[in-house]
C-alpha cells in the first residue's frame, strides 16, 4: 500500500463528514453528542490507515464504526446506571441531594413493584434489563423461545411502567378513555 492510497482514503472519509454527522445526530438525537461520536469515529479510523485503504465502501465502514461506538457508550452508561446508589462514588459525585432522593425513591419503588410482578415477567426483565443479556441468551437461560422472551419483556415493561407511574398520570389516562 502506498501513502497516496492512504491519503486518498483519508480525504474520502473527510468528505463524508457532513453525512456522518447527520447520521450520528439522528442516532443520538443530539447535535453535541453526534459531533463527539463522529470525532471519536474519525480518531479510530485515522489511527488505522492500513485498514482504511483496504475498505471499498468507506461511508458504510464509517457508519459501522459510529454505530459500534454508540452501542458501546450506551452499554457503558447502562452499566454505570446499574451500580448501587449506596456506593461511596455516588455520594462523592452527586451534589444535588434532591436528585439523589428522587433516584433512591424511584429505585425503591421499582424494586418493590418488580417483586410483586409475575415471575415470568420479572425474570425476563432482570435478565435483559439488569443483567444485560441478549434476547437469545435470556431465552437459553430460561429455556423458552426468543419470541416468548420478547413478549414477556414487552408485557413486563408495560406492567412496570404502569405500576410506578404517578397517580395523577394514571387519573388522566383513565379519564381520557
Amino acid at each position: 500500500m502506498t501513502s497516496v492510497v492512504s491519503q486518498d482514503a483519508q480525504h474520502a472519509i473527510i468528505s463524508l463528514m457532513p453525512k456522518l454527522q447527520r447520521f450520528a445526530r439522528a442516532l443520538t438525537k443530539s447535535a453535541d453528542a453526534g459531533e463527539d461520536l463522529v470525532q471519536t469515529a474519525y480518531m479510530r479510523a485515522l489511527n488505522h490507515p492500513n485498514s482504511m485503504a483496504e475498505i471499498e465502501q468507506l461511508a458504510k465502514w464509517m457508519r459501522f464504526i459510529i454505530l459500534n461506538i454508540w452501542i458501546d457508550e450506551k452499554r457503558s452508561a447502562r452499566n454505570r446506571l446499574s451500580e448501587p446508589l449506596e456506593s461511596d462514588d455516588c455520594y462523592a459525585a452527586t451534589d444535588d441531594t434532591e436528585r439523589t432522593v428522587i433516584a433512591r425513591t424511584t429505585l425503591a419503588r421499582v424494586r418493590t413493584e418488580m417483586a410483586r410482578m409475575p415471575e415470568d415477567q420479572r425474570s425476563v426483565l432482570v435478565l435483559v434489563c439488569i443483567e444485560g443479556l441478549s434476547y437469545k441468551q435470556a431465552a437459553a437461560e430460561l429455556g423458552v423461545p426468543v419470541g416468548t422472551v420478547m413478549s414477556r419483556l414487552h408485557r413486563g415493561r408495560l406492567e412496570l411502567a404502569q405500576r410506578i407511574s404517578l397517580p395523577s398520570q394514571n387519573a388522566n389516562t383513565y379519564t381520557r378513555a
